[in-house]
C-alpha cells in the first residue's frame, strides 16, 4: 500500500514500447510504457485496455480513423478492435488492463514483451 509517484516511476526506464507494471487492482495491471515512434497493428480478443497519456502525446490509429491524446487524456479501446499505438516524440503513458493482456495482442514478434519487470 505504498504510493506511487509517476515522475519518479517514468524516470526508472528509459526504453521504448516496454511496459512495466506499476501496480495491481484486482485482476488488472497498471502498466507504465514510454512511446516512441509507430508500435504495430495489433488486437485483443479477449481484454480491453485503456490508454492514459501523463506526458508527450500520442496517436491511437485505428482502420477507419486516428485519435490524438493530449497529457490528461485517455482512450479506451474495446477487445477485438485493431489498433496501433504511435508517438512522434517520446510520450509516458499508464495502461489499464487485465493481467492476461500481452502487449502485442494476437502477434507475437520482436516486440512482443511477454514477463513484464515491476518498478
Amino acid at each position: 500500500m505504498d504510493k506511487v509517484n509517476l515522475a519518479d516511476a517514468f524516470g526508472r526506464f528509459s526504453d521504448h514500447w516496454s511496459p512495466k507494471i506499476a501496480g495491481e487492482i484486482n485482476d488488472c495491471h497498471l502498466k507504465l510504457v514510454k512511446l516512441k515512434g509507430e508500435f504495430v497493428w495489433h488486437h485483443h480478443d479477449h481484454e480491453d485496455e485503456l490508454f492514459l497519456v501523463v506526458t508527450g502525446r500520442m496517436l491511437m490509429r485505428f482502420r477507419d480513423r486516428e485519435v490524438w491524446l493530449d497529457p490528461g487524456e485517455f482512450i479506451v479501446v474495446p477487445k477485438g478492435i485493431e489498433h496501433m499505438p504511435a508517438a512522434p516524440e517520446e510520450c509516458s503513458v499508464l495502461l489499464l488492463e487485465p493481467k492476461t493482456t500481452l502487449n502485442t495482442g494476437n502477434l507475437i514478434n520482436e516486440r512482443t514483451v511477454a514477463d513484464l519487470e515491476r518498478l
